[in-house]
This record gives C-alpha cells, sequence and structure tokens, in this order.
C-alpha cells in the first residue's frame, strides 16, 4: 500500500468514466446492429447427418471455434501464430484485470506469486505486439492492407502492455510515472476503441452465431471428418 498523488487519484477516477462511456457506446452500437441486420432465413432444406449437424449444435461449434485451433487452416498451418494469439490475449486480460484490481483491491498484489504470473503474462503480449508491429511494417502484404488505425492501435496497444507491465507490483518506490501512464494509457483507449477497428470483438459473438446456426442448418458445422464413424 502507498499514499496515491492527486494526479494518480485523478488517473483512476477518470478510468471509471472512461469506462462508462465506452459502456454507453457499446449498448449503442449493439442495440443499432440487432435492429439493423437480421439473421436471413433458410432458402433449403436441412442436410447433413440428423441430429449431428444442427443449428444449434453448429452455433456452439462455431463460438468455440477460437478455442480450436485444429478446426482453422490457418492455425494448422502456422501454429505458432496461434500461440501467440492466445499470449497476446491473455496478456490483454491480465492489464484488464490489473485495471480493477489496483483501485479496488490491491492487497492481491501484495501475494509475490501473483505479480510474477501477471508480469509473465503480460509481459509476453509485449513481446508478441512487438512482433507484430516489426510483421506489419516489415511484411509488404501486411503494409498493403493495414490502415494508419492499424498501427496506431496496435503500437499504442504495446506501449500500454510496457506501462502495465510496471505497473503490477503497484509501487511508488521510483515514482509514480508507469502508473500515470497505465491509467491514462487506458482511459485513452476506452474513449478510442468504440470508434476504432479493436472493436470488432464486439460483433464476434453474433457474427459465429448467425455463422454456426446457418452452417448447422445446411449440414457443415460441427464439422465432421469421418462420417461413416460419426
Amino acid at each position: 500500500m502507498h499514499e496515491e498523488s492527486a494526479l494518480l487519484q485523478f488517473a483512476h477516477t477518470l478510468h471509471w468514466y472512461a469506462l462508462a462511456f465506452m459502456g454507453v457506446v457499446y449498448i449503442l452500437r449493439v442495440t443499432w446492429f440487432v435492429r439493423r441486420f437480421k439473421a436471413g432465413g433458410e432458402r433449403q432444406a436441412a442436410t447433413g447427418i440428423p441430429g449431428m449437424t444442427t443449428p444449434s449444435k453448429g452455433v456452439v461449434y462455431s463460438l468455440g471455434n477460437i478455442v480450436m485451433p485444429w478446426a482453422m487452416e490457418s492455425s494448422r498451418k502456422n501454429p505458432l501464430f496461434y500461440v501467440q494469439f492466445v499470449a497476446f490475449h491473455l496478456g490483454v486480460t491480465s492489464a484488464i484485470l490489473l485495471l480493477f484490481i489496483i483501485p479496488l483491491a490491491p492487497g492481491i498484489l501484495e501475494n509475490q506469486a501473483v505479480v510474477w504470473t501477471l508480469q509473465a503474462l503480460i509481459g509476453a503480449s509485449f513481446l508478441v505486439g512487438m512482433g507484430r508491429i516489426l510483421r506489419r511494417f516489415g511484411n509488404k502484404h501486411m503494409r498493403a492492407i493495414s490502415s494508419p488505425d492499424d498501427y496506431f492501435s496496435l503500437i499504442l496497444l504495446t506501449a500500454w502492455f510496457f506501462f502495465a507491465f510496471l505497473a503490477v507490483p503497484n509501487s511508488t518506490a521510483n515514482g509514480e510515472w508507469h502508473l500515470l501512464g497505465y491509467f491514462f494509457l487506458a482511459s485513452f483507449f476506452l474513449f478510442y476503441v468504440p470508434f476504432s477497428k479493436i472493436s470488432h470483438y464486439l460483433y464476434y459473438p453474433f457474427t459465429r452465431y448467425y455463422i454456426g446456426k446457418s452452417l448447422g442448418h445446411r449440414g457443415v458445422f460441427p464439422i465432421i471428418r469421418d462420417p461413416a464413424r460419426g
């Protein structure tokens, strides 16, 4: 525990306002999305193996596809990319969790094992972020499909991981600059993300639901590798 400066207290307060702002924007966007885009009705009879490839099972399979790297061609051919994907998003989750731990339950960070675990996860995501930056600048195919938002978001997010890694111990022994950088960058992201490409995750459940429902009806999802054996 340590005494916080007025600026750091303001950074904590700003985070809550930014979080509320993002929540309101997301509610409005989801409301618009479900009203604007309706799932089309099926125009063909159900196909596939009865009882095995149904719309409901297709939805479950589609939503769970993210944790089934063997079901995605890109992951099967490049397993390292999937490992990086997992590491990156575990780091994102840890850095977000830290935003709530520091102001609400700082005592948790007195456990050194928790500190080391969070730093390992966030540190790994920082390294993945650096690799993605180099790949986006160095690969001509990535440059061709990248927008300014892609570069800006990735660089800023990787910088946030850097500050988050330093902020994990929640110590001000060497000043508050790392904690201030961590919280102010987080607040900026909460204001910025709803209007950037990062918000793609907001629509993930909806798109995977529609895809799974349709392909389950058509007998495609879940994928049956050997129908003769079931």
